[in-house]
């Protein structure tokens, strides 16, 4: 891995298909900048990690949001418009923070990534704990404006106003 790695969070089919069990309604005028992203990080040798919900059916999580996204369903399969090459990595993970019990802070760390950059959805949850869960650890993060989307854009604005504050780099 270069020392870039873009970080996609749960764009999935339960988020960004209208037929999801948790539809985020502005996450379908992010794909084309997430699409684009993907590309030019592939381009210019950094990574692309997609992070995405995998539930268990008891998870704890439904509790505030209802089922979604649970392990081997449709609805937590990446959404076609982006695809899953060749060189990128899958982490699936359970909470908000894409860093909690999974596989992406070693795979960051083996890859001697230096600088993360993350887009997906929802920016005022597992975006922005991902996002500071990645500085706790040191490595620096970027959220594209362009690439996030949220159910609430009063949410929206907050966590990118709350990310900024805390050290996110917001473009």
């Amino acid at each position: 891995m270069s020392k870039t790695a873009l970080i996609i969070a749960d764009m999935l089919n339960d988020f960004i298909d209208p037929n999801g069990a948790l539809f985020v309604e502005p996450s379908r005028d992010i794909i084309p900048f997430v699409v684009k992203k993907a590309q030019e990080t592939r381009d210019q040798g950094g990574v692309v990690i997609f992070v995405c919900d995998a539930h268990d059916p008891n998870d704890r999580e439904f509790e505030q949001f209802g089922a979604h996204a649970m392990e081997g369903t449709w609805g937590s399969e990446i959404i076609p418009e982006i695809p899953f090459l060749p060189g990128d990595h899958r982490t699936d993970k359970t909470r908000y923070n894409a860093l909690y019990n999974t596989d992406l802070e070693a795979f960051l760390r083996q890859g001697g990534a230096t600088q993360t950059e993350l887009v997906g959805v929802v920016t005022s949850i597992c975006v922005l704990f991902t996002s500071v869960g990645l500085l706790d650890r040191g490595f620096p993060c970027r959220v594209y404006r362009d690439g996030v989307a949220d159910f609430d854009p009063e949410a929206h604005a907050f966590a990118l106003k709350h990310m900024q504050k805390l050290g996110v780099e917001v473009v």
